[in-house]
């Protein structure tokens, strides 16, 4: 079915009894052409991709509980292409292109919400280093604007300019980025993909990958053996977990990120705003709440809940930059699993087992990467090797010394 204006009006009339489920839940079948291990965004994606871009439709999702049940839901739903590096600013406007026009594409409602992303500079060294990475992100083709103080106390009035500490000295926007409705885009990814006769396997862990002589022949999940002859890891914080059942170890350290929502209020924030002197980002959801979070959790976990020391850093933050918001209630918060790598970049494209392929080490970037993720993961399944936008997210660039370094951290999947 075709989601339309006719299509409501129809429904509306007949009582609502004509809708569908919008995917099958088909049994698994003994061999696909590729399995996908992960019913994320990123998995989700891939295997659209898949199907459309390349014409590969024998494909599995696998997924251990319901689709979209890990990260793609677990997080602040901001997209944003204002990365410095060539490498991460071509991959992130190609993604950022991709959600412009998703909606269209998959013919689902994802609620994409061009607001504006503004980055806040607190220091002129900061101001500098912003108008570089501006300078970087229009090369690329990004758009980028550097804001003046009295631009930014125009446009945020509640915004505290003149802290003390943390004075507002300019700001980098881009007025492209802003929000989409996470849930929706694993519900649209999920139903576009069904549609070329993907199957959708819920509640099917994988507990093991079968390889032999080199080559991966498939996955023992926990409803049995299904063979394939390419299997794509796309298991974001357990990723690491699931690369060890083929014997890689990688390159990751998992934490938890956390996120929180606030009472619901009238309209107080229309663009994405960041802290510059701290790791915090807030936004105001169609609902009302305001959506923030901060940095990571400091040891490793696979837990999906956070640590109170976050929680009280969190909020000092958004008390540095909105005093105004001290008297709001925050109602909920949750936790994500991110696959945190060693130069804060993701990991896309093969690996030294034979059809097996590797997605992961997504740190913060996960989900406004999740269309150009889905796309190039696709492209380097379908092809047997990485597209040029993903060419320099090899898992060897760790080996080899090639790494990209976006927040000059190192090492550190902490301070990333």
């Amino acid at each position: 079915m075709s989601y339309s204006a006719f299509a409501l009006l129809k429904n509306a009339l007949s009582g609502n009894r004509g809708w569908k489920p919008v995917w099958r839940e088909p049994e698994p079948k003994a061999h696909y052409d590729t399995i996908v291990v992960g019913g994320g965004g990123h998995g989700l994606a891939t295997a659209y991709y898949l199907a459309k871009e390349h014409g590969i439709t024998d494909v599995a999702v696998v997924e251990k509980g319901y689709l979209g049940s890990g990260n793609v839901g677990r997080n602040t739903t901001i997209i944003r292409s204002n990365y410095l590096l060539p490498d991460n600013t071509r991959f992130y406007e190609w993604s950022l292109k991709l959600w412009e026009g998703l909606e269209q594409d998959i013919n689902y409602n994802a609620m994409v919400s061009q607001r504006g992303v503004l980055n806040l500079a607190h220091t002129d060294a900061q101001r500098d280093a912003y108008a570089r990475r501006g300078n970087a992100m229009r090369i690329a083709g990004a758009d980028a604007d550097l804001l003046t103080r009295e631009e930014i106390r125009a446009m945020v009035p509640l915004l505290a300019m003149d802290d003390a500490r943390f004075p507002v000295k300019a700001g980098l926007l881009q007025r492209r980025g802003g929000t989409v409705r996470h849930d929706a885009v694993a519900w649209g990814y999920a139903r576009a993909a069904d549609q070329r006769g993907v199957d959708l396997l819920q509640n099917c862990e994988v507990i093991g990958i079968r390889v032999e002589n080199g080559a991966v022949k498939g996955v023992e999940t926990t409803r049995g053996f299904i063979g394939a002859r390419r299997v794509a890891l796309a298991a974001a914080g357990h990723s690491s977990r699931v690369a060890e059942m083929a014997g890689l170890r990688l390159p990751l350290e998992s934490h938890v990120l956390q996120a929180f929502v606030s009472e619901g209020v009238k309209p107080v924030l229309d663009q994405v705003v960041t802290f510059g002197a701290g790791h915090f980002y807030i936004s105001q959801s169609d609902k009302g709440g305001l959506v923030f979070g901060g940095d990571i959790d400091g040891y490793a976990s696979y837990a999906q809940r956070g640590s109170l020391p976050i929680v009280e850093d969190v909020m000092e933050c958004a008390m540095a930059l909105f005093p105004s918001f001290s008297r709001l209630r925050y109602l909920r918060q949750w936790g994500g699993v991110m696959d945190m790598s060693m130069d804060g970049s993701p990991i896309i494209g093969t690996t030294p087992i034979s059809g097996l392929f590797l997605n992961c080490g997504w740190c913060y970037g996960g989900f406004k990467a999740t269309p150009a993720s889905g796309w190039c993961f696709a492209w380097t399944i379908a092809k047997g090797e990485p597209h040029a936008l993903n060419a320099g997210f090899r898992l060897d660039r760790f080996a080899t010394g090639h790494v990209i370094d976006e927040k000059g951290a190192g090492a550190q999947a902490n301070l990333h």
